[in-house]
């Protein structure tokens, strides 16, 4: 699809790419919330679905086995050939936004209410967002968000969701740590010491919020060609090709 270049499109907040959160999802999570959705009742199969912090495309990817279409944007030029358009998601588009029935992403973690207020006035259906499990505390959000909008489901992920800066890791790979004073330099598997959930706003729900733990399902959802080969800087120095052939 060839990248909107309208006026209202082109604006945007001025952001350098190291400003930004480059942290991608790994695809099995963003299955899990479709598996969820699905079980609710939703026809994704017959929706159409937009992200707006898409990254390199690794939720992008697995929304376009469930929603009939799947529309990608991002602030930033990742190099991910799905993108339909460089676009800030938090400018007026006037006439030129995406017609989402879901609004589904990894927002920017201080970015993550206003995320949600704008994917409310835009989705037909809902919004989902995948943030740390701390985004619900804070005074702050409580009174510009949580308050008057509350979130329908809360889905917090039973078995961690790993999560490195600026690249996606197979968690069962070994990759390559450096020493530190702690520790000898060793090859270990990735790990994240950080919770995550989905947070779901339904449009046009009453009632109380609800909470649905994911349970341990990455193994399920994970499919042959998900991860990228393990970068070069996480390779053990003295044996450069012994990871490549472990991702491959």
């Amino acid at each position: 699809m060839a990248q909107n270049r309208s006026s209202a499109v082109m604006q945007q907040r001025a952001e350098a790419p190291d400003s930004l959160d480059d942290f991608p999802t790994p695809p099995w999570a963003t299955r899990a919330l479709c598996e969820f959705l699905i079980r609710q009742g939703e026809p994704t199969h017959l929706l159409e679905a937009w992200e707006p912090a898409c990254n390199r495309g690794h939720m992008a990817v697995p929304l376009t086995e469930y929603f009939d279409i799947v529309v990608a944007s991002d602030v930033h030029d990742y190099g991910f050939h799905g993108q339909s358009m460089t676009a800030d998601f938090l400018v007026d588009w006037s006439m030129d936004q995406p017609d989402a029935d879901w609004i589904i992403t990894n927002p920017p973690f201080r970015l993550g209410a206003d995320f949600v207020r704008r994917g409310l006035t835009l989705a037909r259906r809902g919004v989902a967002m995948f943030v740390r499990s701390a985004f619900v505390e804070g005074a702050d959000r409580y009174s510009t968000l949580f308050r008057d909008c509350p979130e329908t489901f809360v889905l917090p992920f039973v078995e961690r969701v790993v999560i490195w800066k600026g690249v996606l890791l197979d968690p069962d790979v070994p990759v390559w740590h450096p020493a530190t004073d702690k520790s000898p330099a060793q090859l270990k598997k990735p790990a994240s010491a950080t919770a995550y959930s989905w947070l779901i706003w339904r449009k046009g729900a009453t009632g109380a919020t609800e909470q649905h733990r994911i349970p341990p399902c990455r193994r399920a959802l994970t499919r042959p060609g998900d991860y990228p080969p393990v970068p070069a800087h996480l390779l053990k120095p003295e044996e450069p090709g012994l990871l490549e052939g472990i991702a491959s």
